[in-house]
């Protein structure tokens, strides 16, 4: 299991394109599970910490593999998120 501060400033890469979609900014957590739903990457307008996009939130199902330096997930972009 890992804890929300490993995830946090990790690059997310899709496996499906091989995009770079942005560094974890945060994540969803079930206080009943007390597990991660989610991981949140803020949308391309984000400026300054000012959302003007939508943020991507990637389901902890979608990730394949989390790395030392990267996070990989398996998500399609246009439909997903």
């Amino acid at each position: 299991m890992y804890r929300a501060g490993e995830l946090r400033q990790k690059e997310v890469i899709n496996l499906a394109d091989a995009r770079r979609l942005g560094f974890v900014s945060d994540v969803e957590v079930s206080l009943e599970a007390g597990a991660i739903d989610a991981i949140i990457v803020p949308g391309k307008n984000k400026m300054f910490n000012f959302s003007r996009g939508g943020d991507l939130v990637i389901p902890w199902e979608k990730i394949k593999r989390i790395g030392e330096d990267v996070i990989l997930v398996d998500i399609n972009t246009e439909k997903e998120v």
